[in-house]
């Protein structure tokens, strides 16, 4: 025979806030990632249509983290992303939630696919919103990330093919390349670089001219 417990007052209060509280640890926890580039653009677009799919997916919001930087950085200088690895590493929430792949990261698919990686060994879930297959939650998740270690392996050896051509050119104008013993920035060599579709990581490392001498060179 069943035997019903009532609750009245406040062990009913308890009683329910116990059972709210059950429910929620047994949702996955949820952190929502956006970024802009700058102060006057906005996601609350973007974050409305995230928090209202996590809440679809019965996730637990647990956190918003927001960057205003360029995709282009890396994790060290957008300081929401570094925390989203932080908490990750922490085991405080179970699955990543982001507008895009770029919203994410546009550094290239080999850091891209390095930060995933990252959170699928820190046992941490990832999804795309707009991009439903680029995602560790469905049943393409391996293939998604074949292909994007494919796509790593060809930025590599485009990469390496234009540093060689790179330098190949300024050899060919006599430049003399690597550090000196005075660091001089060669204003000449650092844009014929630039042009030839270099990185300002693999000028400076090229030129031996640090990464922000060379910025503020290009954009003198």
């Amino acid at each position: 025979m069943k035997k019903w417990i009532r609750f009245e007052g406040e062990k009913a209060l308890i009683f329910e806030n116990v059972l709210e509280r059950q429910e929620m640890e047994e949702k996955m926890r949820c952190v929502i990632y956006s970024r802009v580039s700058t102060e006057e653009q906005t996601t609350d677009n973007q974050l409305r249509q995230l928090r209202e799919y996590a809440d679809r997916q019965s996730w637990n919001i647990i956190e918003e983290i927001q960057d205003v930087a360029s995709g282009g950085k890396s994790a060290e200088e957008r300081q929401g992303l570094k925390k989203v690895f932080t908490m990750a590493r922490q085991r405080k929430f179970d699955v990543l939630l982001f507008w895009s792949l770029d919203r994410f990261s546009r550094e290239g698919s080999r850091k891209t696919l390095e930060y995933l990686t990252k959170l699928d060994n820190y046992h941490t879930k990832w999804h795309s919103y707009t991009e439903e297959y680029i995602s560790s939650l469905g049943i393409f998740a391996d293939a998604i990330i074949s292909l994007m270690a494919c796509l790593a392996k060809q930025e590599r050896i485009r990469i390496s093919e234009r540093t060689k051509a790179g330098l190949a050119r300024v050899k060919a104008k006599g430049k003399i390349l690597g550090r000196p013993t005075d660091v001089i920035a060669d204003t000449e060599q650092i844009r014929e670089l630039r042009r030839s579709g270099h990185s300002l990581s693999e000028i400076s490392r090229i030129t031996g001219v640090s990464k922000t001498r060379v910025h503020r060179l290009l954009s003198a």
